[in-house]
């Protein structure tokens, strides 16, 4: 019986997976391989785009600097979309509670003033 739950469960998920691809594309991704993106999704614990600036915190150690973090903007139908990614680890040890905050003018990330701009990151609570 267990065996017949298994084998349910992985036929439902190779059945939904290539949806997946298909909704992306479907939403305007570029689908891009994760394999071909530099570094791991960094979660974010607030964002703010105003005045032409892409404001994030993000956890840190002590030690994360705007360096540590690579911007990847990519174009949708709805408008460009914006993923941080993490390239260098913190090993510090002085945690910060409220993480630290990490500023990218629209500029640097290439894209026109007053451009609308989406936060592709998962947001995930400071820690207590």
């Amino acid at each position: 019986m267990k065996r017949i739950a298994t084998l349910a469960a992985a036929m439902a998920l190779t059945a939904v997976l290539p949806g997946c691809a298909a909704l992306q594309r479907f939403a305007g991704g570029q689908g891009t391989p994760e394999a071909d993106l530099p570094g791991q999704v960094e979660p974010v614990h607030a964002a703010v785009i105003a005045r032409d600036q892409a404001v994030f915190w993000v956890t840190s150690n002590g030690c994360t600097a705007k360096e540590d973090i690579t911007p990847v903007v990519r174009s949708s139908n709805d408008g460009p979309i914006i993923t941080l990614r993490r390239i260098k680890e913190d090993r510090c040890l002085e945690t910060r509670p409220d993480g630290t905050e990490l500023r990218w003018s629209f500029e640097e990330l290439g894209l026109a003033p007053g451009s609308r701009l989406s936060v592709e990151n998962p947001y995930q609570l400071p820690p207590a």
